[in-house]
């Protein structure tokens, strides 16, 4: 079979959609955009304002670290999610699904700006905080694997890579809106966590305004999720009566391998993400007493949407890229240079370096690290959406997804600031990047015993791999 008619057999014309291609891109970046928003707006609210509020008592390391905690609380719900979305999702459809995942979601963030303090409640604040957030995980659990089947089980021939960057690109979408709707605010009401601690309007009540404000999203996402149909290749799956009655028990049983794999290709992506996204935000901030750089928080969410641009810019090429030389190949060479990344973390970031004589930041070095570790971020993660969906049948095509997504969650993305934040106060800033070394060395090991899926059928993945031929 040619190259070009084999892709040609293993994707979706638009008269099979039955909605317009634009609303079914709309659909998939919404709900990853609100997704990514809502993990934001945590993640920065976690180092900046929550120890502040719900674990004031102790010294700064050790409020940072408790707040750290309860952020890590999603990546322990969200496999949970992922094994109750994803039953629903090989059962009962994407569609349907993707709207519980997006309220379920949604719903808690809200419920989260509501929250009263440590000082209002006490000790019920923090445990009510810890309880949004695994609710907030729970839903996240379904919404990624959702939106990337979604996309790919909708791509045109031979573009399922590039379809896939559309779900990819809310996590920049989201960083923009959550941190730039942060800034904003701290700007307006002059707020500088430097300076004013606790004793501002800021952590008084402005804080809440982005959790609640996400309410206008989800209603947005829901809207145009509602009036979606369900994809062609579920469809088949119905019509073929291929639906399992037990989805978790078949992707155990049958695709134990595929999970393995998925989780590991996914982990170091997950590692470099909250380094760069959570941890180096503590690092910059942080008081140089405690081993930060001091940096004004203001000055430091610039840099970062500065360099998010770069994230978003680099997911579509890593697309593009994934189709043309296929996933493995373009992959592995991603991989190799984020271990180079991390290896040089203490030439980048040492105290000693990036921080001038006179105590400022040497800005243009650090806007130099965040672009290139968003850069890599968008080469990593911009293929993802297919490879994890390519690896498993249309059966148990969402639990087996949205469990290795959400498992390397915990081992890639849960632990991930804590154990930067706890390398930091016992050794230096290079231990963190090889920290990111090492994950990178594990995923670039299970990415060479990976198939290459560029030619898989999503209709049936019990086939051999198409290879190709002239």
């Amino acid at each position: 079979m040619s190259t070009q008619s084999a892709m040609t057999s293993h994707g979706v014309q638009d008269d099979e959609l039955g909605v317009p291609r634009w609303k079914i891109i709309l659909a998939s970046v919404v709900g990853t955009t609100i997704e990514f928003y809502d993990f934001y707006i945590y993640a920065t609210a976690a180092v900046s304002v929550f120890p502040l509020i719900f674990f004031p008592g102790g010294d700064a390391q050790t409020a940072l670290l408790a707040s750290m905690a309860t952020f890590g609380a999603a990546f322990v719900a969200r496999p949970l999610g992922s094994i109750i979305f994803g039953h629903m999702g090989d059962r009962l459809g994407r569609k349907v699904t993707l709207i519980g995942a997006l309220l379920t979601m949604g719903i808690a963030t809200f419920i989260i700006g509501l929250l009263p303090t440590f000082y209002q409640i006490g000790l019920w604040a923090p445990a009510m905080l810890t309880i949004m957030r695994f609710c907030q995980g729970l839903g996240l659990g379904g919404e990624w694997s959702g939106a990337a089947l979604l996309v790919t089980e909708t791509a045109k021939p031979g573009k399922r890579a590039t379809a896939a960057m559309w779900p990819q690109l809310g996590a920049p979408f989201g960083f923009l809106l959550a941190n730039g709707f942060f800034l904003i605010l701290t700007l307006a009401f002059g707020y500088n966590s430097a300076e004013h601690g606790d004793n501002h309007v800021f952590i008084d009540w402005v804080w809440r305004v982005p959790f609640l404000a996400s309410i206008i999203m989800v209603a947005i996402g829901l809207w145009v999720r509602v009036s979606l149909e369900e994809t062609p290749v579920f469809k088949r799956a119905i019509q073929k009566d291929e639906r399992v009655k037990a989805p978790l028990k078949d992707v155990f049983r049958k695709n134990w391998w595929q999970l393995i794999l998925g989780t590991f290709i996914m982990y170091a992506t997950y590692v470099l993400f909250y380094l760069m996204t959570t941890w180096i935000l503590s690092y910059a901030i942080g008081a140089p007493d405690a081993g930060g750089l001091g940096t004004s928080y203001n000055d430091f969410l610039v840099i970062q949407l500065i360099s998010i641009l770069f994230f978003a810019a680099c997911i579509p090429v890593a697309g593009i890229f994934a189709d043309k030389f296929g996933r493995k190949p373009t992959m592995l060479v991603i991989t190799a240079l984020m271990i180079a990344f991390g290896l040089l973390f203490g030439w980048w970031l040492n105290a000693d370096i990036i921080v001038n004589t006179d105590g400022s930041l040497n800005t243009m070095r650090m806007v130099l690290f965040m672009i290139a570790g968003m850069a890599l971020m968008g080469l990593t993660f911009g293929p993802m959406s297919a490879i994890l969906p390519e690896l498993f049948p249309t059966e148990t095509r969402y639990t087996g997804s949205g469990i290795a997504y959400n498992v390397s969650s915990i081992l890639g993305a849960a632990l991930t600031p804590f154990i930067a934040t706890w390398l930091m106060g016992n050794y230096d800033v290079s231990y963190v990047g090889y920290y990111l070394a090492a994950a990178s060395a594990i995923t670039l090991i299970f990415l060479a015993l990976s198939p290459e899926t560029k030619y898989r059928s999503l209709s049936n993945l019990q086939q051999d791999e198409i290879q190709r031929t002239s």
